[in-house]
């Protein structure tokens, strides 16, 4: 699950502009179905993969690239649609991702080869960074603050939540009764009638002050990540000696250190480097990769696991995994409430604990694996954690910065988890399918495949736990006073 970087607020359209704009239900409602369309589509492909791969020949590596196109893209250039919407207008920039979503989502509906599919899964990821941003801040300047303001957002984050939650269900019955394509072409007429409504009666507004865009830092981030990735995946079929993986990942450094150079040298950087000296942003971003390179993956390897090893249908994978859903919707509920009793820092390791303990556990499937042993515990257990360590991280990273930077740090530590994720995809996807080839494929490979990506994936979530230990502020003061 996805949950979007809050934006800092700006001003908020003048009492006269509000009477003349569309009703405060119908505003909510077209941005709350954006923001539904960009969470789903990060977990809708998850329980299509296997009919993906049948339908498309992907190999079991090039499965992951359906979904990391998607991840790199949005996390890449999620800051610069924030961005963008305040200097070029909200509702256009809406209208602009929305439209580059949908047309997108055709295309990847359509697809007869893999490069087709992953392309457009590209251009959703960079559709969906620049929508996301612009539904919170019309949000923020078509309600009035006070309880109006937060009545909304607090109905955002639900909705963000809910498509996250809901999306292996949706995946699994449109696979099921329709097509794997469908996942993708649903968004479609979706996303068709929400445009016409905005561009009907969403209202214009920006923010005041112009600020340059910073395209080439997002190109370089966003490149330098993908090389990375690519460069992991090319390991597992030519080893890390070959020049297929090692010129990639040299150039996907280059170009992260390109990106670096840019980013202390631009006047309106993407990511002020500034900020990671101070210690509860750089420790909690260092935590938050960690923890998505672990956590992120889980979805993805439990899809393939009960489809290609249990033999569910696409129906019955996406039903097992509403227990999982739930319990991060959870844990991300009740995370401030003990973070008030127990502190930030406590909480974020004692969530993490608890899903490298989902983790260990889950790593011990098999061929002979059932639901309730080797399925719902373990699953709960993960999820439950996730949800309790993502709050108080961001808690954390927030607490030292200026409040002009808030909105600014709570996209870096979005980012961070996203691009954390999709390092570890590559990574625990190499190591499951070196496994599964030793294998020769079979369903016992497959199964040890599989958990040993969670095994590895549990130690990646061990570092993590020990740098929240020996990195994150230690007293409940710290969160509050940086």
């Amino acid at each position: 699950m996805v949950r979007m970087p809050p934006i800092a607020e700006s001003a908020t359209l003048s009492t006269a502009s509000r009477r003349s704009a569309a009703p405060a239900w119908l505003v909510m409602l077209l941005v709350c179905a954006g923001q539904f369309l960009v969470v789903l589509d990060v977990s809708v492909v998850n329980v299509a993969l296997p009919a993906m791969r049948t339908g498309l020949g992907l190999s079991e590596l090039g499965l992951q690239w359906i979904v990391n196109a998607y991840v790199i893209t949005f996390a890449g250039f999620m800051l610069l649609g924030g961005r963008a919407a305040d200097l070029f207008g909200r509702k256009r920039i809406f209208v602009l991702g929305l439209a580059l979503f949908t047309v997108a989502s055709l295309g990847g509906g359509l697809a007869q080869q893999p490069w087709q599919l992953i392309a457009a899964r590209t251009v959703q990821g960079v559709g969906a960074a620049v929508l996301s941003p612009a539904t919170l801040t019309i949000l923020t300047t078509s309600f009035p603050a006070g309880p109006a303001r937060t009545r909304a957002i607090a109905t955002w984050t639900a909705v963000g939540a809910g498509g996250g939650a809901v999306g292996g269900l949706v995946g699994g019955v449109l696979t099921e009764y329709l097509s794997w394509r469908w996942v993708l072409l649903i968004n479609v007429p979706v996303g068709a009638l929400v445009l016409t409504g905005a561009v009907l009666w969403l209202t214009e507004s920006r923010q005041g002050a112009a600020r340059r865009l910073d395209v080439p830092g997002a190109l370089l981030v966003t490149g330098g990540l993908g090389l990375v990735a690519y460069g992991i995946v090319q390991t597992e079929t030519d080893g890390w000696a070959s020049a297929s993986a090692l010129l990639p990942l040299a150039a996907g450094l280059l170009v992260i250190a390109a990106f670096l150079a840019v980013e202390a040298r631009a006047k309106a950087p993407l990511m002020p480097l500034g900020l990671f000296r101070l210690r509860s942003v750089s420790s909690a971003n260092a935590a938050m990769v960690l923890a998505g390179a672990a956590m992120f993956s889980m979805w993805y390897f439990l899809s393939l696991y009960v489809q290609n090893v249990l033999d569910y249908k696409p129906l019955q994978a996406g039903l097992s995994f509403i227990p999982h859903s739930l319990s991060i919707v959870l844990g991300s509920k009740i995370g401030p409430r003990l973070m008030n009793r127990l502190g930030a820092k406590t909480l974020a390791v004692t969530g993490a604990v608890i899903s490298a303990s989902g983790m260990v556990w889950q790593g011990t499937m098999d061929v002979n694996g059932t639901y309730l042993g080797t399925i719902l515990g373990p699953g709960i257990l993960m999820a439950l954690g996730a949800g309790l360590t993502a709050t108080p991280v961001a808690a954390i990273a927030t607490s030292g910065a200026d409040p002009a930077d808030q909105g600014l740090v709570s996209g870096l530590i979005n980012t961070s988890r996203q691009m954390g994720g999709a390092l570890g995809l590559s990574i625990l996807s190499t190591v499951a399918a070196s496994r599964i080839e030793a294998g020769h494929g079979a369903k016992a490979a497959l199964a040890d495949g599989y958990g040993l990506a969670f095994q590895v994936g549990s130690g990646v979530l061990l570092a993590g736990i020990v740098l929240m230990l020996l990195a994150l502020p230690r007293r409940r003061a710290d969160v509050t006073n940086g």
